[in-house]
């Protein structure tokens, strides 16, 4: 129903369907951190991206300007790494 107007649920919906009852604060006073809970399953639980094998480059904060992104972005995926493209070739003609 492309036409259908979505109206969401009302809290008198959710209270309906819900088996949980409210938390309070002493819930939550109680409450403790996942990984103190199952240590084992957080520690099994990998984290980012991990380490590269032979990193060749080094994470960076940059700030451009709003040009030099669209720019870059406008030219599709792995505009990232054409920016860094363009400064190697910037670093190598400054050297000669």
């Amino acid at each position: 129903m492309p036409n259908a107007k979505k109206t969401g649920y009302s809290k008198k919906n959710l209270r309906d369907v819900s088996d949980n009852p409210e938390l309070t604060k002493a819930d939550f006073a109680r409450a403790k951190p996942f990984a103190e809970v199952f240590p084992d399953l957080a520690a099994s639980i990998r984290k980012g991206r991990g380490p590269n094998k032979s990193p060749t480059k080094k994470l960076v904060s940059l700030r451009l300007s709003p040009e030099v992104i669209e720019h870059f972005k406008s030219t599709g995926a792995g505009w990232q790494s054409r920016i860094d493209e363009t400064l190697r070739k910037a670093v190598k003609r400054k050297a000669s």
